[in-house]
């Protein structure tokens, strides 16, 4: 078999294959048996018809069609193979010439287009320059923890007064569609302020008192009806605010393992210090990957941002969400897939180059902390990345996140006072638990390209 490629674009390639007769044999054969198991001749049993009455009874040239048919995805692969091409979509397949089927010789030869990774030249990346912000921990954050702190302690007491925001409310709520009732819901606990209830609601119950409502319009978010413009009244039953406990030595007893006020809050202040420098971690990266970006000029398939403009406004529609398919929602739906492509491919390149492995340690880690963000049990969590396929994908994305921490360790960070950042403990947590020697490969390059996501502040979070 001959394949050669040709150069289409920066991301798609021509692949021209050429499969001798010869090589179209073991594929022919199979062919009858298939054809021998799909049809009956008296005195012969199913499959074991022989190949001369095949050809009298359904033709030569279909026994070939089918011989193709079934091979040419392994051909297909093949010429992948040999040509060393990373596929990002399914190839458009055209056959251009078949051998002739009352021959013994001949070839096939067809070719496929194919939307392919492109190769990038990465530049010299150490020592890239970031600012970031000055981390300075103040008494305002040590307070802003205590009272945090207090507030998992507080107790809620009924007030006479009207609502504000930060207070508890108990309401009810009954929705109507031009004047039909449609859903009505008693006794709910809100949180005036948090926003997730209702759009409008906050507004509505702001300076409502016990026993007082009012009707607001908004959107429907959940149900039968939901996308569906509605009227919702709402009921205020019960004003409540949160009474925190008097901060002195005995909550500090109450709280944590420290006897003194002044001892909690001394371990407040090293907590607020120590976020900062995560603070200026998470900036600085995102800043080293945005230079990256800069640096690289990365082409991005055209099939890979309509794929996923279908899929993301397929899911809104499903969802009752159409009106949010504007032009500037699918611009920026765009740049969005076009960036986190981007991001994807100059890691990779990055990871290539580095010989960046991933421990069986960091991959758990990884499942460990990506369940918790879903609110998930790790081991459930990991039964259904694992039969839905997805483990390559986290072992990809695990690869480019520690990618991303050489380039980070090797960037000279300085905050906005000129002061240097040292981000050692941000770039390298807890490496000496994990073992080098136990590694996972990376299988997700000769995946299918399919997109997912993940609840994350990671910008390379979409995975494609």
């Amino acid at each position: 078999m001959k394949s050669a490629v040709e150069n289409l674009t920066p991301t798609r390639v021509k692949l021209n294959v050429e499969v001798p007769f010869e090589e179209l044999k073991p594929s022919i054969a199979e062919a009858y048996k298939t054809v021998a198991s799909q049809i009956q001749v008296p005195g012969f049993r199913k499959g074991k018809v022989p190949s001369k009455l095949i050809d009298q009874r359904v033709g030569r040239g279909y026994v070939l069609e089918t011989a193709i048919n079934e091979g040419l995805n392994g051909w297909y692969q093949a010429a992948v193979q040999e040509t060393g091409i990373r596929p990002l979509s399914r190839p458009e397949v055209e056959i251009t010439e078949v051998p002739d089927p009352s021959a013994t010789d001949g070839e096939l030869k067809f070719h496929a287009e194919v939307d392919i990774r492109p190769e990038i030249e990465l530049p010299d990346y150490a020592g890239i320059k970031v600012e970031v912000a000055a981390a300075e921990s103040s008494d305002a954050d040590v307070d802003k923890a205590l009272d945090e702190l207090r507030g998992r302690f507080g107790t809620l007491k009924s007030v006479d007064r009207p609502a504000a925001d930060g207070d508890f409310l108990t309401i009810d709520i009954a929705a109507s569609i031009d004047g039909a009732d449609v859903d009505s819901a008693s006794g709910l606990s809100y949180q005036v302020g948090a926003g997730t209830m209702l759009e409008g609601l906050d507004e509505a119950v702001t300076g409502l008192s016990a026993d007082e409502d009012a009707i607001f319009d908004t959107t429907l978010v959940g149900g039968e009806h939901a996308g569906e413009s509605a009227q919702v009244k709402v009921t205020v039953k019960a004003v409540k605010e949160r009474e925190l406990p008097v901060a002195d030595d005995d909550f500090a007893q109450l709280a944590s393992e420290f006897d003194t006020l002044a001892e909690l809050r001394e371990d407040l202040a090293k907590q607020a210090a120590e976020s900062k420098v995560v603070d200026q971690g998470v900036e600085a990266r995102d800043k080293v990957l945005d230079k990256l970006v800069e640096l690289v000029e990365v082409p991005v398939p055209a099939s890979i941002v309509e794929e996923q403009l279908e899929q993301h406004f397929s899911a809104e529609n499903a969802h009752g969400e159409g009106e949010h398919d504007t032009e500037e929602h699918r611009a920026e739906v765009k740049a969005n897939t076009e960036r986190a492509f981007q991001n994807e491919i100059i890691l990779d390149a990055i990871a290539e180059k580095e010989e960046v492995n991933v421990s069986q340690n960091e991959l758990i880690d990884y499942i460990v902390t990506t369940a918790s963000q879903y609110g998930m049990d790790p081991n459930q969590f990991a039964q259904i990345i694992d039969q839905s396929g997805q483990v390559p994908m986290m072992v990809s994305e695990v690869r480019r996140r520690k990618a991303l921490a050489v380039v980070l360790g090797q960037a000279e960070v300085t905050d906005s006072e000129g002061n240097k950042v040292d981000l050692s403990d941000f770039v390298r947590p807890g490496d000496e638990a994990a073992p080098a020697a136990e590694t996972v490969e990376d299988e997700a390059a000769s995946e299918e390209a399919t997109i997912e996501a993940t609840p994350s502040d990671d910008p390379a979070a979409v995975k494609f």
